[in-house]
């Protein structure tokens, strides 16, 4: 398709789409597959093909886009490069997206471009809008707990957020359990209930089953996971070592090179194994893996081409699994 001609979405996207789970005891509907754009959206990367990860993605009713101030390379390019695919191509379809944002880590120089602090996030919100060329988001996040600013601060800050209109919904990412409670507490009060609790989650990372999702339940809160196939881990990418465009093949990242050891491959290759029999890739019986826990309401899915994209989507036409696969999965995690 080239750029003159109007995009049309397949009609067909909601009736043989991802489909869609409740986000916790809210009426928003999320996808069960959502797509991020931390990697492969920036400034360095293939335009071109970012473009078509986000058609391929609506065309398979995959309505939620996740992002954060920070994504992308340079800072802000992700946020940037979405706001000019949405106003070129999407702009009479805003309403059927759900679209992310959040501000925690580290942004601009200085004592304000960083943390917690109203000052941060209001300013992060408004530089967040500008980028995508919107007039508020669909949920905004707390990026993560910062001990250095007053709870109440911060989420009075997400409160008067949507009382503004320039967040429909709020939620917090990566916060210890104790400091959730707190939040979802605070946020009930002031009549902005938290949303969506957003964490880490694999067959590989685990830790929220005893504590996080427990407690996102009991409040009535989504959870949404990212990073479900481990950056790349849990995919055949690694089973004969580290090819040089991969993640854990570059110095910079969150996937260092030493991370993929001998004994994690013979894991990843059992794990590969029982996918194998299940007649999926690694991958695919990953992203199902985490969707099978019945509180998670979506995974967000990172991907560099449509093929690879497809390749998760396909991960939803999945046999359920047996309690004997759940086991061995969970020995080898």
């Amino acid at each position: 398709m080239s750029h003159t001609e109007k995009y049309i979405p397949n009609p067909q996207r909601y009736t043989d789409g991802v489909g869609y789970n409740y986000c916790g005891k809210s009426g928003l509907q999320l996808p069960k597959i959502s797509l991020g754009l931390w990697h492969n959206f920036g400034d360095v990367d293939d335009a071109d093909e970012a473009l078509k990860m986000i058609k391929h993605a609506f065309d398979n009713g995959i309505t939620h886009f996740d992002l954060a101030n920070n994504y992308g390379t340079p800072f802000g390019s992700a946020e940037k490069n979405f706001g000019r695919i949405l106003k070129d191509h999407f702009s009479s379809y805003r309403d059927e997206m759900v679209i992310s944002t959040k501000a925690g880590h580290e942004m601009w120089a200085g004592p304000y471009g960083d943390g917690g602090s109203r000052k941060y996030l209001m300013a992060s919100l408004e530089q967040s809008l500008k980028r995508m060329k919107l007039d508020y988001v669909d949920i905004f996040y707390s990026h993560r707990y910062d001990p250095n600013t007053p709870l109440e601060e911060t989420m009075g800050a997400l409160s008067d957020m949507v009382k503004q209109g320039k967040a429909l919904y709020v939620g917090i990412s990566k916060y210890p359990e104790d400091k959730a409670r707190e939040a979802y507490r605070i946020l009930k009060e002031n009549g902005t209930p938290c949303l969506i609790y957003q964490g880490k989650y694999s067959i590989f990372s685990r830790d929220i089953e005893r504590e996080v999702l427990p407690l996102a339940s009991e409040h009535g809160i989504g959870f949404i996971g990212f990073s479900p196939l481990a950056q790349g881990m849990l995919s055949d990418k690694y089973l004969h070592g580290i090819p040089e465009n991969s993640r854990a093949a570059h110095s910079y990242g969150f996937l260092q090179s030493s991370q993929i050891t001998p004994e994690l491959v013979a894991r990843i290759s059992k794990l590969n194994d029982i996918a194998a029999q299940r007649g999926q890739t690694l991958a695919q019986m990953a992203l199902a893996w985490c969707l099978h826990q019945k509180q998670v309401n979506s995974v967000i899915v990172g991907t560099s081409s449509v093929k690879q994209l497809q390749d998760n989507i396909d991960a939803l036409k999945t046999p359920d699994f047996t309690d004997d696969e759940l086991w061995r999965i969970g020995e080898l995690g």
